[in-house]
């Protein structure tokens, strides 16, 4: 809420201009985006034939920072389930992750960003704003491990960067990402309007200053897939970028067959533990929420077939 007010008095300050440019909103990002040459769309149930086979790829979770954030956003508390569990909209304790992907041919990506050193060391010199950092209440946040320290120990440059959506919290790593590193979104990621944006795509922007333009995933639209599309990353199967939109336009999933069994990054098609596990939708963080209730169902759905797959939703264990 509080973020809300600050984006809305930025565009209150700005009406004037937004009236004579017959501007509707702020694209997440000005940072160019272009179509994805990684990839090839397939129908979302051909993985099932390789599901339960064992996979060649290393999967490593990582918690970056520690943090609260108001409990409405995360989990949707008009839904008769929260409602009888008697939930408020009080903090809850939420974990910022990024999930290390290591390929024995392909090399080393990442599933999101985690938090940069600056946010620690330097804030005032992070992508995050003086003003963002304020309304995200990042003084509750518990920087663990930025994503730039844990870089620097690995044997193998980073190849890529796989978005789940470009949420802040979810590229506030992103500066520590080495410059030219290709990063991959869902469609409309980037250009998505709304004046909430006004606040945040200064931080976004330099976020990703020094990448090359963003490549969104190439879908093949499902009507009535498993998904609402899918993506076969490397073309041998092992890794799934999944089209769920709702939260944002472009919000993807991923689907890895590592080493250990099969392991779905759900991101923040649903944040918590306790939503998922209660068939409850996230809140009021998300943009579009009758679309994000039909990616939700269609998510558990798959898990509730399948439950040999590891399930780690977006900002919880």
């Amino acid at each position: 809420m509080r973020a809300r007010l600050i984006a809305l008095s930025i565009v209150a300050a700005l009406g004037g201009t937004l009236a004579v440019a017959g501007v509707v909103g702020f694209a997440t990002t000005s940072h160019e985006a272009r179509k994805s040459s990684l990839g090839v769309a397939r129908p979302a149930a051909d993985l099932l034939a390789v599901l339960d086979q064992p996979g060649p790829v290393e999967l490593e979770t990582v918690v970056s920072a520690d943090w609260a954030v108001e409990r409405g956003g995360l989990i949707n508390l008009d839904h008769p389930t929260a409602k009888a569990a008697g939930l408020k909209n009080e903090d809850e304790p939420i974990q910022v992750f990024f999930h290390a992907i290591r390929h024995p041919e392909k090399g080393l990506f990442i599933v999101d960003t985690g938090v940069e050193k600056a946010l620690r060391d330097a804030p005032e010199q992070s992508a995050m704003s003086g003003l963002v950092r304020s309304a995200m209440q990042m003084e509750k946040l518990k920087v663990l491990a930025p994503l730039g320290e844990w870089l620097a120990k690995q044997p193998r440059p980073l190849a890529g960067v796989f978005l789940t959506h470009l949420h802040l919290d979810h590229i506030t790593g992103m500066a520590d990402v080495p410059g030219g590193t290709p990063v991959y979104t869902g469609p409309g990621e980037a250009s998505a309007r709304m004046l909430l944006n006004a606040a945040g795509q200064g931080s976004a922007d330099r976020a990703l200053k020094g990448k090359p333009a963003l490549s969104e995933w190439t879908y093949s639209h499902e009507a009535a897939g498993l998904f609402e599309g899918a993506v076969d990353i490397f073309g041998d199967g092992s890794v799934w970028a999944l089209w769920v939109p709702g939260h944002t336009p472009g919000s993807t999933a991923y689907l890895v067959r590592s080493t250990k069994g099969p392991v779905l990054l759900l991101g923040d098609a649903s944040h918590t533990r306790w939503g998922w596990e209660h068939d409850v939708e996230p809140g009021t963080f998300t943009a579009d929420g009758p679309r994000s209730v039909e990616s939700f169902k269609k998510l558990r759905a798959f898990a509730a077939a399948h439950p040999n797959v590891d399930v780690r939703v977006g900002h919880q264990h």
